[in-house]
Protein backbone atom coordinates (compact mmCIF):
# COMPACT_ATOMS: atom_id res chain seq x y z
CA UNK A 1 0.00 0.00 0.00
CA UNK A 2 0.90 3.87 -0.73
CA UNK A 3 -1.09 5.13 2.44
CA UNK A 4 -0.90 4.49 6.15
CA UNK A 5 -2.68 6.35 8.95
CA UNK A 6 -0.92 6.29 12.41
CA UNK A 7 -3.43 7.56 15.55
CA UNK A 8 -1.53 10.10 17.90
CA UNK A 9 -2.27 13.02 20.23
CA UNK A 10 -1.84 16.92 20.10
CA UNK A 11 -2.09 19.47 23.13
CA UNK A 12 -4.54 22.21 23.36
CA UNK A 13 -4.07 23.67 26.95
CA UNK A 14 -5.08 20.52 29.27
CA UNK A 15 -7.09 18.63 26.64
CA UNK A 16 -5.67 16.31 24.16
CA UNK A 17 -7.27 16.20 20.64
CA UNK A 18 -6.44 13.06 18.62
CA UNK A 19 -4.10 13.86 15.80
CA UNK A 20 -4.19 11.54 12.32
CA UNK A 21 -0.99 11.02 11.07
CA UNK A 22 -1.31 10.19 7.36
CA UNK A 23 1.56 9.35 4.98
CA UNK A 24 1.05 8.76 1.37
CA UNK A 25 3.68 7.59 -0.60
CA UNK A 26 3.84 8.50 -4.45
CA UNK A 27 6.14 9.03 -7.64
CA UNK A 28 8.34 11.29 -8.35
CA UNK A 29 11.49 13.31 -7.21
CA UNK A 30 12.52 11.98 -3.66
CA UNK A 31 11.11 14.75 -0.82
CA UNK A 32 8.87 14.79 2.28
CA UNK A 33 6.40 17.11 2.75
CA UNK A 34 4.99 18.16 6.35
CA UNK A 35 1.18 19.97 6.16
CA UNK A 36 -1.12 20.61 9.11
CA UNK A 37 0.07 23.47 10.51
CA UNK A 38 3.30 22.14 12.19
CA UNK A 39 6.04 24.06 13.94
CA UNK A 40 9.83 24.40 13.56
CA UNK A 41 10.02 21.14 15.77
CA UNK A 42 8.00 19.06 14.13
CA UNK A 43 8.79 20.28 10.76
CA UNK A 44 12.80 18.88 11.87
CA UNK A 45 11.26 15.73 12.14
CA UNK A 46 12.03 14.49 8.51
CA UNK A 47 15.57 14.88 9.16
CA UNK A 48 15.10 12.62 12.39
CA UNK A 49 12.76 10.14 11.07
CA UNK A 50 15.14 9.44 8.05
CA UNK A 51 18.55 9.03 10.27
CA UNK A 52 16.39 6.97 13.07
CA UNK A 53 15.01 4.15 10.40
CA UNK A 54 17.82 4.35 8.53
CA UNK A 55 20.01 3.63 11.64
CA UNK A 56 17.54 1.05 12.71
CA UNK A 57 18.12 -0.75 9.52
CA UNK A 58 15.47 0.01 7.47
CA UNK A 59 14.75 1.23 4.46
CA UNK A 60 13.75 5.38 3.44
CA UNK A 61 12.00 5.67 0.26
CA UNK A 62 13.22 7.41 -1.91
CA UNK A 63 9.77 8.70 -3.38
CA UNK A 64 7.50 12.02 -2.68
CA UNK A 65 6.38 11.15 0.81
CA UNK A 66 3.95 13.52 2.13
CA UNK A 67 2.79 13.58 5.84
CA UNK A 68 -0.60 15.28 6.77
CA UNK A 69 -1.33 15.79 10.32
CA UNK A 70 -4.84 15.94 10.75
CA UNK A 71 -6.48 18.31 11.88
CA UNK A 72 -5.19 20.93 9.59
CA UNK A 73 -6.63 24.13 12.31
CA UNK A 74 -4.67 22.14 15.13
CA UNK A 75 -1.53 23.84 15.80
CA UNK A 76 1.37 21.02 16.00
CA UNK A 77 4.28 21.39 18.25
CA UNK A 78 7.28 19.12 20.01
CA UNK A 79 8.72 16.32 18.70
CA UNK A 80 5.61 13.75 19.92
CA UNK A 81 5.06 13.04 16.15
CA UNK A 82 8.44 11.21 15.44
CA UNK A 83 7.10 7.99 16.12
CA UNK A 84 4.08 8.23 13.94
CA UNK A 85 5.28 9.61 11.41
CA UNK A 86 8.02 7.06 10.79
CA UNK A 87 5.63 3.82 11.58
CA UNK A 88 3.19 5.42 8.73
CA UNK A 89 6.39 5.45 6.47
CA UNK A 90 7.63 1.74 7.26
CA UNK A 91 3.90 0.98 7.37
CA UNK A 92 3.36 2.73 3.43
CA UNK A 93 6.42 0.89 2.25
CA UNK A 94 5.23 -2.61 3.11
CA UNK A 95 7.96 -2.33 5.70
CA UNK A 96 5.83 -3.64 8.63
CA UNK A 97 2.35 -4.55 8.95
CA UNK A 98 -0.60 -1.59 10.02
CA UNK A 99 -3.39 -4.03 10.59
CA UNK A 100 -2.48 -3.08 14.52
CA UNK A 101 -2.53 0.18 14.16
CA UNK A 102 -6.01 1.15 14.77
CA UNK A 103 -5.86 -0.46 18.65
CA UNK A 104 -3.02 1.94 19.73
CA UNK A 105 -1.95 5.37 19.50
CA UNK A 106 1.68 6.23 19.74
CA UNK A 107 3.71 9.09 20.64
CA UNK A 108 7.77 9.81 21.10
CA UNK A 109 10.43 11.92 20.02
CA UNK A 110 12.87 9.97 17.68
CA UNK A 111 16.89 10.31 18.68
CA UNK A 112 19.08 10.03 15.43
CA UNK A 113 19.94 5.86 16.77
CA UNK A 114 16.13 5.36 16.60
CA UNK A 115 15.64 5.33 20.44
CA UNK A 116 13.32 6.80 22.26
CA UNK A 117 13.15 10.06 24.25
CA UNK A 118 10.36 10.96 26.58
CA UNK A 119 7.63 13.80 25.60
CA UNK A 120 5.85 16.64 27.12
CA UNK A 121 2.09 16.07 28.27
CA UNK A 122 1.82 11.82 28.33
CA UNK A 123 -0.15 11.86 31.07
CA UNK A 124 -2.50 14.49 29.71
CA UNK A 125 -2.72 12.53 25.87
CA UNK A 126 -3.52 9.37 27.81
CA UNK A 127 -6.34 10.59 30.54
CA UNK A 128 -8.17 12.00 26.87
CA UNK A 129 -7.21 8.50 24.90
CA UNK A 130 -8.38 6.30 27.77
CA UNK A 131 -12.05 7.61 27.04
CA UNK A 132 -11.66 5.85 23.17
CA UNK A 133 -10.18 2.70 24.51
CA UNK A 134 -7.42 0.60 23.38
CA UNK A 135 -3.72 1.07 23.63
CA UNK A 136 -1.20 3.53 24.17
CA UNK A 137 2.73 3.19 22.52
CA UNK A 138 4.90 5.64 24.62
CA UNK A 139 8.81 5.72 25.31
CA UNK A 140 9.11 4.15 28.60
CA UNK A 141 9.63 6.95 30.89
CA UNK A 142 7.03 8.75 29.39
CA UNK A 143 4.74 5.83 30.39
CA UNK A 144 6.09 5.17 33.53
CA UNK A 145 4.21 8.55 33.98
CA UNK A 146 1.41 7.41 31.90
CA UNK A 147 0.49 4.99 33.95
CA UNK A 148 -0.67 6.13 36.94
CA UNK A 149 -4.04 7.03 34.57
CA UNK A 150 -4.54 3.04 36.14
CA UNK A 151 -7.52 2.92 33.75
CA UNK A 152 -5.28 3.56 30.42
CA UNK A 153 -3.51 0.23 28.88
CA UNK A 154 0.24 1.33 28.37
CA UNK A 155 2.87 0.19 26.40
CA UNK A 156 6.44 0.94 27.10
CA UNK A 157 9.06 0.75 24.07
CA UNK A 158 12.89 1.87 24.16
CA UNK A 159 13.54 1.80 20.54
CA UNK A 160 11.50 2.29 17.58
CA UNK A 161 13.03 -1.17 16.64
CA UNK A 162 10.96 -2.58 19.26
CA UNK A 163 7.39 -0.46 18.16
CA UNK A 164 7.71 -2.66 15.19
CA UNK A 165 9.04 -6.01 16.25
CA UNK A 166 5.58 -5.51 18.59
CA UNK A 167 3.56 -4.63 15.62
CA UNK A 168 5.41 -7.48 13.49
CA UNK A 169 3.80 -10.14 15.99
CA UNK A 170 7.70 -10.84 16.69
CA UNK A 171 8.09 -9.73 20.30
CA UNK A 172 5.31 -8.08 22.66
CA UNK A 173 6.25 -4.75 24.39
CA UNK A 174 5.70 -5.09 28.01
CA UNK A 175 2.64 -3.47 29.74
CA UNK A 176 3.54 -0.26 32.14
CA UNK A 177 2.35 -0.18 35.69
CA UNK A 178 1.85 2.49 38.19
CA UNK A 179 5.08 2.88 40.48
CA UNK A 180 4.61 3.17 44.00
CA UNK A 181 4.51 6.67 45.91
CA UNK A 182 4.89 8.01 49.01
CA UNK A 183 2.74 11.49 48.68
CA UNK A 184 4.35 12.52 52.55
CA UNK A 185 8.01 12.12 51.61
CA UNK A 186 10.65 14.66 52.36
CA UNK A 187 7.55 17.16 53.81
CA UNK A 188 9.12 20.17 56.03
CA UNK A 189 7.80 19.56 59.20
CA UNK A 190 5.65 21.97 61.07
CA UNK A 191 7.65 21.73 64.70
CA UNK A 192 10.34 22.98 63.39
CA UNK A 193 9.23 26.43 63.53
CA UNK A 194 10.16 27.98 66.65
CA UNK A 195 7.52 30.59 68.38
CA UNK A 196 5.26 32.27 66.07
CA UNK A 197 2.16 30.64 68.11
CA UNK A 198 -0.44 33.01 65.57
CA UNK A 199 0.87 32.27 62.09
CA UNK A 200 0.47 28.82 63.11
CA UNK A 201 -2.62 29.04 64.19
CA UNK A 202 -3.73 30.63 61.05
CA UNK A 203 -1.62 28.63 58.71
CA UNK A 204 -4.07 25.35 59.98
CA UNK A 205 -6.99 27.50 59.27
CA UNK A 206 -5.81 28.52 55.55
CA UNK A 207 -5.49 24.95 55.24
CA UNK A 208 -8.58 23.41 56.79
CA UNK A 209 -10.68 25.98 54.14
CA UNK A 210 -8.10 26.05 51.84
CA UNK A 211 -7.60 30.13 52.20
CA UNK A 212 -5.41 32.43 51.22
CA UNK A 213 -2.76 33.74 53.99
CA UNK A 214 -0.43 36.93 53.66
CA UNK A 215 2.40 36.56 56.25
CA UNK A 216 3.83 40.56 57.45
CA UNK A 217 6.47 41.01 59.07
CA UNK A 218 10.84 41.52 59.17
CA UNK A 219 13.25 39.25 57.52
CA UNK A 220 14.43 36.02 59.26
CA UNK A 221 10.98 35.48 61.32
CA UNK A 222 10.00 32.66 59.60
CA UNK A 223 8.01 33.24 57.10
CA UNK A 224 9.53 31.20 53.96
CA UNK A 225 9.25 28.55 56.82
CA UNK A 226 5.99 28.83 57.47
CA UNK A 227 4.87 28.85 53.48
CA UNK A 228 7.39 25.69 53.26
CA UNK A 229 5.01 23.55 55.60
CA UNK A 230 2.09 24.68 54.50
CA UNK A 231 2.05 21.25 51.84
CA UNK A 232 2.34 19.42 54.27
CA UNK A 233 -0.95 20.45 56.68
CA UNK A 234 -2.96 19.70 53.97
CA UNK A 235 -5.49 16.93 53.22
CA UNK A 236 -4.52 14.01 50.90
CA UNK A 237 -5.04 14.46 47.76
CA UNK A 238 -7.70 12.57 45.71
CA UNK A 239 -7.25 10.28 42.81
CA UNK A 240 -8.96 12.73 40.55
CA UNK A 241 -7.11 15.81 41.85
CA UNK A 242 -3.81 14.29 41.78
CA UNK A 243 -4.10 13.60 38.09
CA UNK A 244 -5.28 16.99 37.82
CA UNK A 245 -1.80 18.39 38.90
CA UNK A 246 0.60 15.60 37.57
CA UNK A 247 -1.18 16.37 33.92
CA UNK A 248 -0.85 20.03 34.13
CA UNK A 249 2.97 19.70 35.61
CA UNK A 250 3.06 17.06 32.58
CA UNK A 251 2.79 19.75 30.34
CA UNK A 252 5.86 21.77 31.17
CA UNK A 253 8.08 18.32 31.52
CA UNK A 254 8.12 19.12 35.22
CA UNK A 255 6.65 15.81 36.42
CA UNK A 256 8.39 12.84 38.36
CA UNK A 257 6.25 9.89 38.89
CA UNK A 258 7.88 9.40 42.44
CA UNK A 259 6.10 12.90 43.53
CA UNK A 260 2.51 11.39 42.44
CA UNK A 261 0.14 12.99 45.03
CA UNK A 262 2.42 15.18 46.35
CA UNK A 263 0.71 19.06 47.01
CA UNK A 264 2.72 21.62 44.51
CA UNK A 265 4.95 24.06 46.13
CA UNK A 266 5.68 26.57 43.29
CA UNK A 267 7.68 29.76 44.53
CA UNK A 268 8.89 31.97 41.61
CA UNK A 269 11.46 34.49 41.85
CA UNK A 270 9.95 38.27 42.75
CA UNK A 271 11.10 38.93 39.18
CA UNK A 272 8.67 36.44 37.20
CA UNK A 273 6.86 37.99 34.21
CA UNK A 274 3.34 38.16 34.32
CA UNK A 275 3.43 35.50 31.38
CA UNK A 276 5.80 33.27 33.11
CA UNK A 277 3.10 33.29 36.03
CA UNK A 278 -0.54 32.63 34.09
CA UNK A 279 1.26 31.59 30.86
CA UNK A 280 1.28 32.20 27.50
CA UNK A 281 3.33 31.78 24.46
CA UNK A 282 2.76 31.70 20.48
CA UNK A 283 1.10 27.45 21.61
CA UNK A 284 0.08 28.74 25.14
CA UNK A 285 1.53 26.51 28.05
CA UNK A 286 0.50 26.86 31.97
CA UNK A 287 2.15 29.37 34.00
CA UNK A 288 3.02 29.20 38.06
CA UNK A 289 -0.47 29.49 38.98
CA UNK A 290 -1.55 26.32 36.77
CA UNK A 291 1.75 24.65 37.92
CA UNK A 292 0.51 25.35 41.17
CA UNK A 293 -2.88 23.88 40.52
CA UNK A 294 -4.15 21.92 43.63
CA UNK A 295 -0.87 22.86 45.80
CA UNK A 296 0.49 26.59 47.29
CA UNK A 297 1.79 29.40 44.93
CA UNK A 298 4.34 31.30 47.50
CA UNK A 299 4.67 34.37 46.12
CA UNK A 300 8.27 35.65 48.52
CA UNK A 301 8.62 39.77 48.76
CA UNK A 302 5.27 40.28 47.73
CA UNK A 303 5.39 43.98 46.58
CA UNK A 304 8.43 43.56 45.09
CA UNK A 305 6.43 41.70 42.08
CA UNK A 306 5.78 44.15 39.02
CA UNK A 307 1.82 45.67 40.37
CA UNK A 308 0.75 44.15 36.65
CA UNK A 309 2.11 41.15 37.44
CA UNK A 310 0.14 40.78 40.74
CA UNK A 311 -3.19 42.34 39.41
CA UNK A 312 -3.14 38.93 36.88
CA UNK A 313 -3.32 37.43 39.83
CA UNK A 314 -7.37 38.64 40.79
CA UNK A 315 -9.30 36.86 38.31
CA UNK A 316 -8.06 33.21 39.11
CA UNK A 317 -8.02 33.71 42.81
CA UNK A 318 -12.08 33.77 42.38
CA UNK A 319 -12.43 31.34 39.00
CA UNK A 320 -9.80 28.90 39.89
CA UNK A 321 -9.24 28.85 36.13
CA UNK A 322 -7.25 31.08 33.80
CA UNK A 323 -7.85 31.39 29.84
CA UNK A 324 -5.06 32.54 27.75
CA UNK A 325 -6.32 34.13 24.31
CA UNK A 326 -4.68 34.76 21.30
CA UNK A 327 -5.64 35.81 17.89
CA UNK A 328 -5.95 32.64 16.54
CA UNK A 329 -6.62 29.98 19.64
CA UNK A 330 -7.76 29.78 23.05
CA UNK A 331 -6.19 27.56 25.98
CA UNK A 332 -7.94 27.44 28.91
CA UNK A 333 -5.78 26.03 32.24
CA UNK A 334 -6.60 24.75 35.67
CA UNK A 335 -5.62 27.15 38.44
CA UNK A 336 -6.98 25.80 41.73
CA UNK A 337 -4.15 27.53 43.73
CA UNK A 338 -3.89 28.56 47.29
CA UNK A 339 -1.53 31.67 47.28
CA UNK A 340 0.96 31.70 50.28
CA UNK A 341 2.43 35.44 49.90
CA UNK A 342 5.29 36.90 51.90
CA UNK A 343 5.99 40.48 52.71
CA UNK A 344 8.53 43.23 54.72
CA UNK A 345 6.57 45.83 56.69
CA UNK A 346 8.70 48.78 54.62
CA UNK A 347 11.55 48.85 52.06
CA UNK A 348 14.63 48.20 54.61
CA UNK A 349 12.35 45.31 56.57
CA UNK A 350 11.97 46.95 60.03
CA UNK A 351 9.54 49.39 60.12
CA UNK A 352 8.29 49.56 63.63
CA UNK A 353 11.02 47.90 65.10
CA UNK A 354 11.47 48.91 68.39
CA UNK A 355 15.00 49.31 68.34
CA UNK A 356 14.82 52.09 65.83
CA UNK A 357 16.29 50.05 63.25
CA UNK A 358 14.37 51.36 60.38
CA UNK A 359 15.14 54.63 58.16
CA UNK A 360 12.35 54.48 55.87
CA UNK A 361 10.99 57.75 55.23
CA UNK A 362 6.83 57.51 55.14
CA UNK A 363 6.78 58.30 51.62
CA UNK A 364 8.93 55.68 51.42
CA UNK A 365 7.26 53.68 53.43
CA UNK A 366 3.16 54.46 51.62
CA UNK A 367 4.98 53.87 48.37
CA UNK A 368 6.28 50.42 48.83
CA UNK A 369 2.67 49.25 50.56
CA UNK A 370 1.34 50.78 47.83
CA UNK A 371 1.93 48.48 45.00
CA UNK A 372 -0.25 45.94 46.95
CA UNK A 373 -4.05 47.46 45.67
CA UNK A 374 -7.21 47.29 47.64
CA UNK A 375 -8.69 44.86 45.23
CA UNK A 376 -5.73 42.50 45.59
CA UNK A 377 -5.94 42.01 49.07
CA UNK A 378 -9.53 42.09 49.61
CA UNK A 379 -9.16 38.81 47.68
CA UNK A 380 -6.73 37.36 50.44
CA UNK A 381 -8.50 35.62 53.61
CA UNK A 382 -5.87 36.22 56.44
CA UNK A 383 -3.62 38.32 57.06
CA UNK A 384 -0.97 37.62 59.68
CA UNK A 385 2.28 40.03 61.44
CA UNK A 386 5.05 37.55 61.87
CA UNK A 387 6.67 39.59 64.57
CA UNK A 388 10.53 38.90 65.79
CA UNK A 389 11.47 36.92 68.01
CA UNK A 390 12.98 37.49 71.16
CA UNK A 391 16.65 35.39 71.55
CA UNK A 392 14.92 33.17 74.26
CA UNK A 393 12.52 31.41 71.59
CA UNK A 394 15.29 30.09 69.75
CA UNK A 395 16.72 28.25 72.44
CA UNK A 396 16.28 24.75 73.27
CA UNK A 397 14.39 22.04 71.56
CA UNK A 398 11.08 22.82 69.70
CA UNK A 399 8.23 22.18 71.43
CA UNK A 400 5.10 23.16 68.46
CA UNK A 401 3.19 20.56 67.27
CA UNK A 402 4.57 18.28 64.11
CA UNK A 403 2.68 18.60 60.83
CA UNK A 404 1.08 15.03 61.14
CA UNK A 405 -1.24 15.64 63.90
CA UNK A 406 -2.42 19.19 62.32
CA UNK A 407 -3.36 17.76 59.36
CA UNK A 408 -5.26 14.86 61.34
CA UNK A 409 -7.61 18.03 62.69
CA UNK A 410 -7.18 19.89 58.99
CA UNK A 411 -8.41 16.17 57.54
CA UNK A 412 -11.27 16.20 59.68
CA UNK A 413 -12.33 19.62 59.16
CA UNK A 414 -12.14 19.17 55.45
CA UNK A 415 -14.50 15.99 55.11
CA UNK A 416 -16.89 18.39 57.12
CA UNK A 417 -17.02 20.70 54.34
CA UNK A 418 -17.19 17.86 51.64
CA UNK A 419 -20.38 16.19 53.64
CA UNK A 420 -22.09 19.23 53.95
CA UNK A 421 -21.46 21.53 50.86
CA UNK A 422 -19.17 18.94 48.42
CA UNK A 423 -16.83 21.83 48.24
CA UNK A 424 -14.08 23.66 50.78
CA UNK A 425 -15.05 26.66 52.51
CA UNK A 426 -13.35 29.07 49.90
CA UNK A 427 -14.86 28.07 47.23
CA UNK A 428 -18.43 28.99 48.66
CA UNK A 429 -20.67 31.28 46.89
CA UNK A 430 -22.66 34.40 48.16
CA UNK A 431 -25.48 32.15 48.39
CA UNK A 432 -24.68 28.94 50.18
CA UNK A 433 -22.79 31.67 52.89
CA UNK A 434 -26.07 32.84 53.30
CA UNK A 435 -26.25 28.90 53.85
CA UNK A 436 -24.24 27.36 55.91
CA UNK A 437 -21.85 30.39 57.26
CA UNK A 438 -24.93 32.15 58.99
CA UNK A 439 -23.40 33.37 62.77
CA UNK A 440 -25.83 33.09 66.00
CA UNK A 441 -27.06 36.61 66.92
CA UNK A 442 -23.91 37.50 69.15
CA UNK A 443 -21.47 36.68 65.97
CA UNK A 444 -23.68 38.82 63.85
CA UNK A 445 -23.77 41.67 65.65
CA UNK A 446 -19.91 41.51 65.93
CA UNK A 447 -19.38 41.25 62.87
CA UNK A 448 -21.68 44.00 62.02
CA UNK A 449 -19.89 46.24 63.78
CA UNK A 450 -16.55 45.31 62.80
CA UNK A 451 -17.51 45.69 59.40
CA UNK A 452 -17.99 49.25 60.27
CA UNK A 453 -15.06 49.88 61.82
CA UNK A 454 -12.42 48.29 59.50
CA UNK A 455 -14.50 49.67 56.54
CA UNK A 456 -14.90 46.10 55.07
CA UNK A 457 -15.99 45.99 51.49
CA UNK A 458 -19.15 43.02 50.44
CA UNK A 459 -16.26 40.66 49.39
CA UNK A 460 -14.38 40.88 52.45
CA UNK A 461 -17.83 40.83 54.30
CA UNK A 462 -17.82 37.24 53.06
CA UNK A 463 -14.34 35.94 53.37
CA UNK A 464 -14.70 36.93 56.94
CA UNK A 465 -17.55 34.61 57.02
CA UNK A 466 -16.04 31.93 55.49
CA UNK A 467 -12.62 31.79 57.17
CA UNK A 468 -15.20 31.81 60.43
CA UNK A 469 -16.84 28.39 58.64
CA UNK A 470 -13.43 27.12 59.25
CA UNK A 471 -12.76 27.58 62.45
CA UNK A 472 -16.20 26.22 63.35
CA UNK A 473 -15.15 23.24 61.15
CA UNK A 474 -11.82 22.82 63.29
CA UNK A 475 -13.94 23.06 66.52
CA UNK A 476 -16.22 20.23 65.41
CA UNK A 477 -19.07 23.15 65.54
CA UNK A 478 -22.27 23.12 63.73
CA UNK A 479 -22.34 26.29 64.28
CA UNK A 480 -20.57 29.56 63.77
CA UNK A 481 -20.73 31.42 66.69
CA UNK A 482 -19.37 34.59 67.93
CA UNK A 483 -15.63 33.42 69.19
CA UNK A 484 -15.59 31.83 65.69
CA UNK A 485 -16.36 35.10 63.89
CA UNK A 486 -14.20 37.50 66.93
CA UNK A 487 -11.07 35.14 65.87
CA UNK A 488 -11.51 35.54 61.79
CA UNK A 489 -12.26 39.54 62.32
CA UNK A 490 -8.70 39.01 63.91
CA UNK A 491 -7.02 38.13 60.95
CA UNK A 492 -8.50 40.90 58.57
CA UNK A 493 -6.78 43.84 60.65
CA UNK A 494 -4.01 43.91 58.85
CA UNK A 495 -3.34 47.66 57.98
CA UNK A 496 -1.24 49.49 55.05
CA UNK A 497 -0.72 52.81 57.35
Amino acid sequence: MSLAIVLSRGLDGLSAPPVAVEVHLAGGLPSVTLVGLPDTEVKEARDRVRAALQNSGFEFPARRITVNLAPADLPKESGRFDLPIALGILAASNQIPDKAFDDYEFAGELSLSGGLRPIRGALAMVLAAGRRGGGFVLPRESAREAALARDARILAAESLLEVCAHLSGQRPLPACSAVDVDADAMTPDLAEVRGQAQAKRALEIAAAGNHSILLAGPPGTGKSMLASRLPGLLPPMTQEAALESAAVLSLAGQFRPEHFGRRPFRSPHHTASAAALVGGGGVPRPGEISLAHRGVLFLDEFPEFDRRVLEALREPMESGRILISRAARQAEFPADFQLVAAMNPCPCGYHGDPRGKCRCTPDQVARYLGKLSGPLLDRIDLMIEVPALPPEALQGAPTGEASAAVRARVAKAARRQLERQGKPNTHLTPREIDRYCRPEEDGAALLRNATARLNLSARAYHRVLRVARSIADLAGSGEVRSAHVAEAIQYRRFSKD
